[in-house]
């Protein structure tokens, strides 16, 4: 798991995250909100050993700890009257941070920010490995990442 194959591929994390940028503007995430998650997602290669059955996959154990600070920025925004082009289904405001709060429903509930955060990164990661692929770096990031 090792933070030494993370550290290589930055220059890959950053084209994705330049081209995966529309990609969360469609989805129920705000930049900063997409933000916050990405910095609660780790990333690991499962059996970097075999790099034809080597997959990157997100490992989004800790996005359950943030969870609570993607409702407070939303009612961050919502307070402030909402950020052009960045209202999402989930709505936002006093109102819906106290329901929240006492877990009366509201836009959604963290289960579904839970598994959109998680398909989210998961594509994320497809898309860092394809990139890796294409560039040719692939195996020489399982072979690091297998040591």
């Amino acid at each position: 798991m090792g933070s030494e194959w993370t550290d290589r591929i930055v220059s890959e994390r950053m084209t994705v995250d330049r081209e995966f940028g529309t990609r969360v503007q469609s989805s129920r995430f705000t930049s900063q909100e997409w933000s916050l998650i990405m910095t609660a997602t780790e990333f690991e290669i499962e059996h970097p050993e075999n790099t034809e059955r080597a997959r990157l996959v997100a490992n989004t154990e800790k996005v359950e700890q943030i969870l609570p600070e993607l409702e407070n920025v939303r009612s961050q925004v919502g307070a402030m009257g909402g950020a052009p082009g960045e209202g999402r289904s989930t709505g936002g405001g006093l109102l819906s941070s106290i329901k929240g709060a006492l877990g009366m429903g509201g836009g959604g509930s963290y289960d579904e920010e839970r598994e959109a955060a998680e398909a989210l990164t998961a594509e994320y990661a497809e898309e860092l490995q394809r990139t890796l692929e294409e560039r040719g770096r692939w195996e020489d990031i399982c072979a690091i990442a297998a040591r």
